[in-house]
């Protein structure tokens, strides 16, 4: 699995951090969407999943 976000698209919700904070983060300043493993294990990937579904703006995008 390969993740990309697209920062001009992120909202800032935080949808992705509540769902795999263990991938995700969020910038202090403004609250956009922090990749911290832009290439997670296999125990990440359904978390990472869930998150990408859960983005508001489609902000993640995922290739497997």
């Amino acid at each position: 699995m390969k993740i990309t976000a697209d920062e001009g698209v992120c909202c800032g919700s935080g949808m992705c951090v509540l769902r795999a904070d263990q991938v995700f983060d969020q910038r202090e300043e403004d609250g956009i969407v922090v990749v911290l493993d832009d290439a997670p294990p296999p125990e990440h990937h359904d978390a990472v999943r869930e998150a990408a579904s859960a983005c508001p703006t489609g902000a993640i995008s995922l290739t497997e």
